[in-house]
């Protein structure tokens, strides 16, 4: 089976994606998700994290909902068997940069868990569907991370 997060990062999607947010925040922040297996567009953020082994800055655009002590993001990497680096680095820091449209901010981050994560992955994978193909296709728990303002 094909992985469609793979090819749309393969044709240079993420980047396209990056760059355009960063130029234009309204602009980049609703996607256009049939590209990997989703309803159409939904809405992204980009996470600024440092990287652990680099020092340097990493930007990803992220599908992203509300809840109510902020935005949530899942560290699915389309099913792969290991976490994204990105998620690497957040674990690696106390607080991120976090942009939504054109406001942005720094957030902590909390792993959530429990009941809390059920609800949070439902209302997840009703926006975006693939993440319950991505969940099934991994031995991993796939991460849930609530970005809380600061």
């Amino acid at each position: 089976m094909a992985d469609p997060i793979k090819e749309a990062s393969d044709s240079g999607w993420i980047a396209k994606h990056r760059d355009l947010y960063l130029e234009n925040g309204e602009a980049g922040h609703m996607w256009d998700s049939a590209i990997a297996g989703g309803p159409g567009p939904i809405p992204t953020l980009l996470l600024f994290t440092t990287g652990r082994k680099s020092g340097k800055e990493s930007i990803m655009p992220l599908i992203y909902g509300d809840i109510e002590s902020g935005v949530v993001i899942i560290a699915s990497k389309g099913g792969n068997p290991s976490h994204p680096g990105w998620y690497h680095n957040l674990m690696n820091q106390n607080e991120v940069k976090v942009q939504v449209k054109n406001d942005v901010y720094q957030a902590k981050t909390r792993i959530i868990s429990g009941n809390e994560r059920e609800s949070v992955w439902k209302m997840m994978a009703e926006l975006y569907p693939p993440y319950n193909d991505y969940q099934a296709a991994t031995e991993r728990h796939i991460p849930v991370i609530a970005l809380e303002r600061i």
